[in-house]
């Protein structure tokens, strides 16, 4: 009586265990609430997929239970052996042939969806942004524009976006769950996509490939807006000046330690396609540091002092000269004072 009680227990923990697991997750990072093309096509596939097992599962079901009921041995047949089938021509061909066909099935739809989204027809009349994975970092250089930026895309609602993807090191993955599917950023050949949102938003994104110590931080965020805010913000980045002087004297002299402690020999404040390090333009406009934490002038100065204990592997740390806690607060400050464009993620609702 005690084991049974042990395993209803056991069965009864796993299945509220499950229950909870099941509804971790957040409205922009998941693949089950599609909000544009790429995402809702690999939805369909993902739906086609589970109707095909489920009704596989049911035919087993049914099967297994006729035979359990039909075969199952009876008073005074201890001994009786029913007829063998093993070897039947017909039912050989039936099992063979049913997974191949249900193969296909599947197999159909999903290479008709990959090259549709590899599909470069439109390509020379919309907006291509050649997107590069770094350790552990994204960097998004929209073609003719003269605008690079880091760890944000921001794309037109309703349009069309190709993203020409690489590395700068190991292989990565660009995954946009809730808009779009997977692709590989490789270094040594350049993979084509495009994405399309269908609503405004700001949508997390993954690297989806096992890429060091820090992989799971290697974080972005994918901005859907109006085309109408869209424009507004590629005129304001190209306006960005990267001289302009703050008016706080903290922020003055954060902006000259900016350039003194050689951040800028790896970081640049506006277009500058060449830049190794992240680009800073619209850095104020970020709701994360280094992608993973909120943004606050103390984050900041944290990950000044020491980008190692937040994002470890990262090529930053040991790669600029040793600042002072008065030095970091400085250039947070100066930091924190580049916002170019009043289109952000907070401009478009929660996020």
């Amino acid at each position: 009586m005690k084991s049974r009680m042990g395993k209803v227990k056991l069965f009864l923990l796993f299945g509220i265990t499950s229950l909870v697991l099941a509804a971790c997750g957040k409205e922009n990072l998941t693949s089950l609430d599609p909000k544009g093309y790429g995402a809702e096509s690999s939805f369909n596939i993902m739906m086609l997929s589970l109707i095909i097992m489920i009704g596989v599962f049911l035919v087993v079901m049914v099967i297994y239970t006729l035979a359990l009921i039909r075969f199952r041995q009876k008073k005074g047949q201890e001994n009786y052996i029913p007829k063998q089938v093993e070897g039947n021509h017909k039912l050989e061909v039936l099992w063979t042939s049913i997974p191949i066909l249900l193969v296909l099935i599947l197999a159909i739809p999903t290479v008709i969806s990959v090259f549709d989204l590899a599909d470069e027809t439109d390509a020379s009349s919309a907006i291509n942004i050649d997107v590069t994975g770094n350790q552990y970092w994204w960097h998004f250089d929209y073609t003719g524009e003269e605008i690079q930026t880091s760890q944000d895309l921001y794309i037109p609602v309703g349009e069309k976006v190709y993203l020409h993807v690489k590395s700068s090191d190991v292989v990565h993955s660009f995954w946009v769950p809730t808009i779009s599917g997977k692709i590989d950023a490789n270094p040594e050949n350049t993979n084509t996509m495009y994405i399309e949102a269908y609503e405004e938003g700001v949508y997390w994104g993954k690297c989806a490939e096992l890429c060091g110590p820090s992989h799971s931080l290697m974080d972005f965020k994918v901005i859907a807006v109006s085309p109408e805010k869209y424009e507004q913000w590629v005129a304001d980045m190209q306006n960005a000046d990267p001289e302009e002087v703050p008016a706080e004297a903290v922020a003055q002299e954060g902006k000259e330690l900016f350039e003194s402690k050689s951040c800028i020999a790896c970081h640049a404040i506006g277009s500058s396609p060449n830049a190794v390090g992240p680009n800073l333009t619209n850095y104020a406009n970020r709701t994360t540091v280094a992608g993973i934490k909120d943004v606050t002038k103390e984050n900041l100065v944290e990950w000044l002092l020491d980008p190692e204990s937040i994002k470890p592997g990262n090529l930053m740390t040991g790669n600029y000269p040793e600042l002072t806690e008065d030095e970091a607060n400085s250039i947070a400050e100066y930091l924190l004072q580049l916002d170019h464009s009043e289109v952000t993620p907070q401009s478009i609702g929660e996020w």
